[in-house]
């Protein structure tokens, strides 16, 4: 379609089977359907009749209230969506998308029938990237350990510098920061430090880079203690090994609505039981026979963010986890949220399985 004229009456070509669920899917379904396409926006059918969409946020937000994963998502869709019908002038349904950031636009006829779908990358021709928040706040990247769970490579490369795509995996963590405006990065360095310096400078990468040094390995939040001068706001700590495929203002919208003194990152990590598992009660009593069920975790990915004050927490020159920390402010009954992401959106290369994985996934090819 040209910009300027209206969306015809007779129908397009485009599929969009592969955006639509239905309203009796459960929350889990839909988070796996948008893993499975690559979507954050599904279309909501009931009894074939276009119902709403959900988005990953409305589904972030089910589980944050610990709604439970196999609620059907009838259950969680907002009143209030936008859509545009035929004969809708495509200028205005393209300014609407740009504001708004919506992955696609759905096109209603009169009596409500879903007609057509207007995709973000056929309008733009370009990818979409849902947020134009600037959030500009410090990065902090832990990137001082050995990498041995990827010898022998690491014998050679450090691991932030291991390839993914066309760049490193520390240069890809910037670029996914900096879409947001965060471009001052304190890299800690410990194993292969002068390799890792001498390579990223470089580069002459776009970014301030501050790198501070481990004397010895401090674990993955001691070296902490070395830059509590230096950063005076709310700041987020990533691993080298892995990237977050999530809008970062919504992280730390999240937190700061909540008053987080930590923000934990969990992706959701799902677990098919190929039997039946049986559930006891009193003296072996059976309750119940599940039938292959699904079981979902929500497992701690590597990407934090922290107020300053708990720098002044972090132990001088001490072998100290950020799972320490952690548990130290539980201990003081401090404020600690989970802010959840879908399973493929947690890419980790942590080690040779997972960083094959992830190159391919990354690459496009099928897993």
């Amino acid at each position: 379609m040209k910009p300027g004229l209206e969306i015809p009456q007779k129908k397009m070509k485009n599929s969009f089977k592969d955006v639509i669920v239905d309203s009796s899917d459960s929350i889990l379904f839909v988070l796996k359907k948008m893993d499975e396409v690559n979507r954050k926006l599904l279309i909501v059918m009931e009894e074939k009749r276009f119902l709403s969409i959900i988005s990953i946020g409305d589904i972030q937000r089910a589980i944050i209230n610990n709604i439970d994963l196999n609620t059907r998502i009838k259950n969680i869709l907002r009143s209030q969506i936008r859509v545009a019908k035929i004969g809708d002038d495509i200028n205005e349904i393209k300014n609407n998308m740009n504001l708004r950031r919506n992955e696609f636009m759905p096109i209603l006829s009169e009596t409500g029938e879903l007609y057509d779908v207007i995709f973000w990358e056929d309008i733009f021709q370009t990818k979409f990237n849902k947020s134009q928040n600037k959030i500009n706040l410090p990065v902090v990247i832990m990137a001082g350990g050995k990498g041995s769970r990827l010898k022998p490579i690491t014998n050679v490369l450090p691991k932030p510098l291991i390839p993914l795509r066309e760049k490193t995996i520390i240069e890809e963590i910037f670029s996914s920061f900096s879409l947001y405006g965060c471009n001052d990065f304190y890299v800690s360095v410990n194993y292969k430090a002068d390799f890792i310096e001498y390579y990223l400078k470089e580069q002459n990468l776009p970014y301030n880079i501050s790198f501070f040094r481990e004397d010895k390995p401090l674990g993955t939040a001691g070296s902490l203690y070395l830059i509590k001068n230096e950063i005076k706001e709310t700041f987020f700590v990533t691993n080298c090994d892995i990237l977050i495929d999530e809008d970062y203002s919504e992280i730390l919208e999240y937190h700061r609505k909540n008053s987080n003194e930590i923000t934990i990152v969990a992706a959701l990590k799902n677990y098919s039981i190929p039997y039946g598992v049986i559930e006891t009660g009193n003296n072996g009593k059976l309750v119940e026979i599940l039938e292959k069920p699904d079981i979902t975790f929500k497992i701690n990915s590597g990407m934090y963010i922290l107020e300053p004050n708990l720098l002044n927490e972090i132990p001088q020159n001490d072998f100290y986890h950020i799972t320490h920390l952690i548990n130290q402010l539980l201990k003081r009954d401090g404020k600690i949220g989970v802010f959840p992401v879908s399973e493929k959106s947690w890419i980790d290369i942590g080690n040779w399985k997972d960083y094959l994985r992830s190159s391919k996934s990354l690459n496009g090819e099928n897993l």
